[in-house]
């Protein structure tokens, strides 16, 4: 199964980058950069919702989330979908064959004064299609979660400046 691996280290202890991903008014400073991002819903636990929407111009980008496991501040599981406006999971309009669901698997590890943040992404009960192209997007994706990383290392430096 093809993965997406993301692996960054922010000079932030880890209490504090866990944060910036479970709680609503910091997820949305980082998360889709380049858009307006409106968390309508954030319950960080097993069997919780995070409901995103993603605002460019007059169009909306809707995603669903759901955690499986959750160990702050060590660990976030989820399964990741494009949904509707009414939450529902749908294929990616852009990409049809993009997977409906992928697993995501977050661990935040503190290294010193650092916090090293891993993502793994993986197509979950994918088809052969959305498995192709998924693996066909794999070198591309860095891009927007890679900009998402330069905006959380900005947010946690100031946060830090702050404290």
């Amino acid at each position: 199964m093809p993965e997406f691996i993301l692996e960054r280290r922010f000079n932030a202890p880890r209490d504090m980058v866990w944060r910036t991903w479970t709680e609503p008014e910091l997820l949305a400073r980082w998360y889709g950069p380049g858009v307006e991002t409106v968390v309508h819903k954030l319950d960080v636990q097993p069997g919780g919702l995070w409901l995103n929407e993603m605002k460019f111009g007059s169009n909306s980008h809707f995603q669903r989330v759901e955690y499986t496991e959750v160990v702050a501040p060590e660990k976030l599981v989820w399964l990741h979908s494009v949904s509707d406006g009414e939450w529902n999971v749908v294929s990616n309009p852009m990409m049809p064959d993009w997977p409906k669901v992928l697993l995501t698997t977050v661990t935040f590890s503190q290294t010193g004064d650092h916090t090293d943040v891993r993502l793994v992404w993986t197509p979950h009960e994918a088809n052969e299609a959305e498995i192709a192209c998924f693996a066909g997007a794999i070198d591309g994706l860095d891009k927007g979660w890679g900009a998402g990383m330069d905006l959380l290392a900005e947010m946690l430096a100031e946060m830090q400046r702050k404290v």
